[in-house]
């Protein structure tokens, strides 16, 4: 469970969900009672109606219930959030103790020592090329990077940032795929959170729709009448302003499903420009409008930069087919303007998030498939600009035996139990 650094965000995220209950509660008793059972059942003698009103509102009462306990309970035990790196951890460690330091013998010397603490510097990519968590960019086929070929670097999780992965300030974490923070539901919607949260806007605009017009047809009943009844009136208000705001939330959440973007990414579409690290075949030298980076990185000592060619320098011995295998290279190109790696043709798009059939496109039960995506190639499925960019920037095409990221896997399995990635690097260099 990730909370909030911010402790008014923290109790807005516990304080808001108590207020939906109670207005839920509110209009589900003046739906069922005043409504349908003393206007349209007594007032109107209309049975049909009321029944069908009542099956309606609990249809959707039932599916807005589950869709919200769905995406908070995600939210507050599988947030999607992305590892800490090892001084991140230690600075949390130390965090802990200092905040136990502060209660056991006073503020000013837990405030102190929570400075000490926070003293080494992270703002830097780690220049470890034996870094860990590094070999799991490089045994893919792309991914985004610098402009000197590494991947992205948070400088407070202190590790590297995994493709469409946001850092949160609200929780102080890289969250995947991050959307937005929402204390309505409870915290981050993100990569595992995402398609229940559009569901339950989905529902409860919906549920809201439902309320408001059974509300709408007897409160002009009642003006009429004479006799203004006043939970009408509460119910209108409540169910015109959510269902006007889910509304907004779904419509603008399903826009974002088909173009597969986030609401961090569409803030930014129009503008950002992505750098990829995009596999070329071994001994590709630097284009006249891209740079070429060899993974494993070169050791401090090594005459190379990581700019220069990738052709493995001259040993008195060569180096063995393991350690050839090993070695990767990665043309370093930029999109255009706007343009969306991610974006696989809107029907296919919705797919990944939502599911492959109509059953999940409406029940809370299976989450995205994007989330189970992850393969040699990439970590999220590419649609057909990374070929556009090879054709762009003039790439030459992999040959088969350099083709599906396979290279890596048996150094894996014999390195298991050697330390990870620090053998790796060693063996191919």
């Amino acid at each position: 469970m990730v909370a909030a650094v911010r402790a008014e965000t923290r109790w807005a995220t516990r304080c808001i969900p108590i207020f939906l209950a109670a207005a839920v509660g509110y209009t589900t008793y003046v739906f069922s009672k005043r409504i349908c059972v003393d206007y349209f059942l007594r007032h109107r003698q209309q049975t049909g109606p009321a029944i069908a009103l009542l099956v309606l509102h609990f249809t959707f009462l039932c599916l807005m219930v589950a869709t919200y306990f769905r995406v908070f309970l995600v939210i507050q035990y599988n947030p999607g959030v992305t590892p800490l790196g090892p001084l991140a951890v230690e600075r949390e460690e130390r965090e802990k103790e200092a905040q136990k330091n502060r209660t056991l013998c006073g503020r000013g010397r837990g405030r102190e020592e929570d400075l000490e603490a926070n003293s080494f510097d992270a703002y830097w990519p780690d220049p470890n090329v034996d870094s860990p968590g590094l070999e799991r960019f490089y045994s893919k086929s792309v991914f985004i990077c610098h402009t000197d070929g590494r991947p992205r670097w948070c400088s407070s999780c202190y590790n590297w940032k995994q493709d469409r992965a946001s850092h949160c300030s609200e929780i102080n974490r890289c969250v995947k795929k991050m959307d937005h923070y929402c204390p309505w539901v409870g915290g981050i919607v993100g990569e595992t959170s995402f398609k229940f949260f559009l569901q339950f806007n989905f529902y409860t605009a919906v549920h809201c729709i439902t309320i408001l017009t059974a509300s709408a047809i007897c409160l002009r009943s009642s003006i009429k009448d004479g006799a203004l009844d006043g939970f009408v009136v509460g119910a209108v208000v409540i169910s015109a302003f959510f269902g006007l705001f889910t509304f907004a939330m779904t419509a603008t959440s399903a826009r974002y499903a088909c173009v597969n973007l986030t609401n961090v990414d569409y803030i930014k579409s129009k503008t950002l420009v992505h750098q990829l690290a995009i596999q070329v075949p071994r001994g590709t030298a630097p284009g006249l409008d891209y740079s070429v980076i060899t993974y494993p990185l070169p050791k401090p000592d090594s005459d190379r930069s990581i700019n220069q060619s990738p052709t493995p320098p001259t040993t008195s011995e060569p180096m063995s087919e393991r350690d050839l295998l090993a070695t990767r290279t990665f043309a370093v190109v930029k999109t255009e303007k706007g343009e969306n790696p991610w974006h696989l043709g809107w029907y296919r798009n919705w797919k990944s998030i939502m599911g492959t059939n109509i059953l999940d496109w409406v029940l809370p039960f299976n989450h995205s498939p994007c989330e189970d995506y992850e393969n040699n190639e990439s970590f999220y499925e590419m649609g057909p600009l990374i070929q556009e960019l090879r054709r762009r920037y003039h790439l030459p095409e992999m040959p088969l035996n350099e083709k599906g990221g396979l290279e890596l896997r048996e150094p894996e399995q014999r390195r298991s139990g050697r330390g990870g990635v620090g053998g790796a690097s060693n063996a191919a260099l």
